[in-house]
């Protein structure tokens, strides 16, 4: 009777496993495309803004509510009164201001992603409806706040999940720049900046859908497949923690850590924040300060200032895309490698654009897609190292700090293209 009714036992656990099994697989694919679509919605407004900059700062886009886009105006100007690196300023400071002080202030995460969505919704609104250059710049700002909460709170939560969730999240961020940058380009064709931005209104509801939808929410840590089988009900969090099946450790919450243990949990990023920065600092030095420069004119007949300047941001997100999608293909693990040669990539092209030696864009076309390699590249294995070096207990906590390296690097490349525009404009190539 005692061997039946193991056998029983054994059976029913069987089958408990097997269930299990199929609802983890389940679970698994669609927690992988639902950090893929955050990463993509998140980063979304943010390359619109950087996209469109050109456009936003352009006069016609205030004096005329129905200027013709699709065609080259006939006095194409060389240099906007002022930089796109204004736009960049407006898109990443708030961002990084969001990305310092969030990790260290305890807000619940679904409350986080409502306030996100909120803040994207309303940059596309504000954006699309402006009047002047501070309205657009308001627009921006709320574009730059969802990005950097999103940022942070996505990559924070993805502690909880397996850990190739960080993959496919990158993914979906590179993803973000081909199809923002690749969108934006495509709708000017045939329509006006407004209703451009108008349409894109429909990326904060797809990051609603699939975080409270799709995404399946891990209620605690994993349990083993018998304990699940054995137990009626999950483990509950105990005080500011919770208790690690597997383990049976007490894993705390970052919300639990004193400001002196944040502080010491931060030191050691500095070795994966650090070249982070440095790369974002030399490629949106890049995008932001040189990019509106590098025209050619004897590709005007096709492609006029403006919309050069557009196909330069595709052709960079594509790179972005591509090596932000090749973590689980390449990995590499001398950070420090990178910030090297993207700064081999600012030299040349500033030297390009003060002598204009280059002889066709299509030179330049490849520059750009290289650098937007180096970029992704640089992103996608600080986080992915980040998730195989840190400790799980402070893995958490470790990605939202670290998602602040980029974001300053960003920042100052802002700062510095202000000047370096203003000077390069009075060249008399670009008078």
């Amino acid at each position: 009777m005692t061997d039946i009714n193991e056998v029983n036992e054994d059976e029913n656990v069987d089958v408990a496993e097997k269930q299990y099994s199929s609802a983890n697989s389940e679970k698994c694919w669609r927690n992988l495309v639902g950090f893929w679509l955050l990463g993509l919605c998140n980063n979304y407004p943010y390359v619109i803004m950087l996209s469109a900059a050109f456009d936003l700062l352009h006069s016609d886009y205030h004096e005329d509510p129905n200027p013709s886009n699709s065609s080259c105006p006939r006095n194409d100007s060389m240099c906007n009164s002022v930089s796109t690196g204004a736009i960049l300023l407006a898109d990443i400071i708030p961002s990084l201001l969001i990305k310092v002080v969030a990790p260290f202030i305890a807000i619940n995460t679904h409350a986080r992603v409502m306030i996100a969505v909120t803040l994207c919704a309303m940059s596309f609104i504000i954006t699309s409806f402006s009047v002047s250059h501070w309205m657009t710049f308001l627009g921006v700002i709320c574009a730059a706040l969802s990005s950097g909460l999103g940022e942070v709170t996505f990559l924070s939560y993805s502690s909880f999940f397996d850990k190739n969730v960080v993959s496919t999240w990158a993914s979906g961020t590179g993803g973000a720049g081909v199809i923002g940058a690749l969108s934006y380009a495509s709708l000017k064709a045939f329509f006006d900046t407004r209703p451009t931005l108008q349409i894109m209104l429909v990326m904060p509801v797809i990051t609603a859908l699939t975080f409270w939808i799709l995404i399946r929410h891990p209620q605690s840590k994993r349990l083993n497949c018998r304990e699940l089988c054995r137990c009626s009900a999950e483990a509950k969090p105990i005080l500011e923690g919770e208790i690690d099946m597997a383990t049976k450790e007490y894993v705390r919450k970052p919300s639990s850590y004193t400001l002196k243990e944040k502080i010491s949990l931060t030191k050691p990023l500095l070795k994966y924040m650090l070249p982070l920065g440095l790369v974002y600092f030399a490629e949106y030095f890049i995008n932001q300060g040189l990019m509106e420069l590098l025209y050619f004119k004897n590709a005007s007949n096709w492609l006029c200032h403006k919309v050069q300047y557009r196909w330069y941001q595709v052709d960079y997100q594509v790179g972005v895309l591509i090596s932000r999608s090749s973590v689980n293909i390449l990995k590499v693990n001398k950070l420090w490698i990178l910030p090297i040669l993207q700064f081999i990539n600012v030299i040349f092209l500033l030297f390009n654009v003060y002598y204009a030696f280059l002889p066709n864009i299509w030179i330049v076309f490849a520059i750009i897609f290289y650098e937007g390699l180096l970029g992704g590249c640089s992103y996608v294995n600080t986080f992915y190292k980040i998730t195989v070096e840190v400790a799980e207990k402070d893995r958490e906590f470790s990605m939202g700090v670290a998602s602040v390296g980029d974001s300053v690097g960003i920042a100052l490349a802002g700062i510095v293209s202000l000047p370096v525009h203003e000077v390069l404009c009075k060249l008399p190539a670009y008078m």
